[in-house]
């Protein structure tokens, strides 16, 4: 005769780790790190969270895709049974709040407004954030080994790279976008995964490293503006991790 379990109801922890995983788009760091977690309350299988945003007028597909994501993260948590997330303070929180509520999806919730598909504007962040982990673990390996010409960055492979917080942070990004992490992958190459001949490597560095100090200084931006529209919030963000001056 089997025996019916059930998950015990998560805890606090538990539901900040899930929510450990959901990325802001644009900055490709976690909305824990950047505070963007307002409250978390806890009814025995019912998880209600609030968001908060830097501004009011941060991209609603941005604050939309957030919210979503971190709905699905904590409905995928063991001992859940009801999931409310809402977006605070935001010029779409009642149009958000209400589609998430519906399970509407995102073309659901804005209708004619919802010019772009969800799943291609992760794909172009996903991206992005490829770029500028590429560039964060070349340039770390071109300042361990000052003696090395960036035009033989064409030739460096995955077994190249420390196996550090950085290529580590790399290898993520590369599976996001599906990228082979064999040990003898290119490191620098396109979107398709396409290296550069040695003579295109600086041009294809600076255009990565544009990318990378866009991420990171939107970054320090973003945090920036949070505490200054939320004071206090400062103890709700993290340290920044995986940047490169």
């Amino acid at each position: 005769m089997s025996t019916l379990t059930h998950a015990p109801a998560p805890t606090e922890a538990d539901v900040r780790r899930a929510l450990d995983a959901v990325l802001d788009p644009e900055l490709d760091q976690p909305v824990t790190d950047l505070g963007f977690v307002r409250s978390v309350a806890l009814d025995g299988g019912r998880v209600e969270v609030h968001l908060r945003l830097p501004t009011s007028f941060c991209s609603p597909n941005f604050a939309y895709l957030m919210a979503s994501d971190s709905k699905d993260a904590l409905a995928a948590l063991p001992g859940v049974t009801h999931v409310v997330v809402e977006l605070d303070d935001h010029h779409d929180s009642a149009i958000i709040n209400a589609g998430l509520a519906a399970d509407a999806g995102y073309r659901g919730t804005f209708r004619h407004e919802a010019e772009e598909d969800l799943d291609e504007l992760r794909e172009t962040f996903r991206r992005k954030a490829h770029t500028a982990a590429m560039e964060r673990a070349l340039t770390a390996l071109l300042r361990e080994r000052p003696d090395l010409p960036e035009a033989e960055l064409a030739g460096i492979h995955l077994w190249d790279l420390p196996g550090d917080a950085t290529t580590a942070a790399l290898l993520r990004r590369r599976a996001a976008v599906g990228l082979s992490n064999a040990a003898d992958a290119l490191v620098l190459v396109d979107h398709d995964g396409v290296g550069y001949a040695p003579e295109q490597v600086p041009l294809a560095l600076r255009r990565a490293r544009s990318t990378r100090i866009s991420v990171d200084g939107n970054a320090h931006f973003c945090r920036g503006l949070l505490r200054t529209r939320y004071p206090g919030s400062e103890k709700d963000q993290s340290p920044l991790k995986e940047h490169t001056p």
